[in-house]
């Protein structure tokens, strides 16, 4: 399964860039870096000099996921554009239709789950 903005919650965090645009903590808005770690209530994010160890709850994070070809076929069956923010996009324009990084916004409530748990599951169900 391609990473892409509707699969992302089922996908391994770590290794992926991120940003911290909304949360309780207003010192905490606009960290950003690797996720290191992901535990079930908190991501661990490092720039290179520091590492900070953030809780999901009340966290709005901005994940860049990078293009790859599998990725930019499903974007593109199932409609979606990616969301570039000025501060954060950076092209080097490709001509297949892929852009060098898509960025998805996700709640922190929605990752507050055993990561392990929440890569094998087919997704929220209201259905128990």
């Amino acid at each position: 399964m391609a990473l892409t903005p509707e699969t992302l919650l089922r996908h391994e965090l770590v290794g992926l860039h991120a940003r911290v645009v909304e949360s309780t903590n207003p010192d905490a808005v606009g960290i950003s870096g690797r996720v290191v770690s992901e535990t079930m209530r908190t991501l661990t994010l490092s720039d290179g000099d520091r590492v900070w160890q953030l809780p999901k709850q009340g966290t709005t994070v901005e994940f860049a996921l990078p293009c790859t070809d599998e990725a930019a076929d499903a974007a593109k069956a199932s409609g979606t554009a990616p969301k570039l923010p000025s501060e954060t996009a950076s092209r080097t324009g490709q001509s297949d239709g892929c852009e060098d990084v898509a960025y998805v916004t996700v709640d922190g409530t929605r990752l507050l789950s055993r990561p392990a748990l929440r890569t094998e599951k087919a997704g929220v169900s209201t259905w128990r």
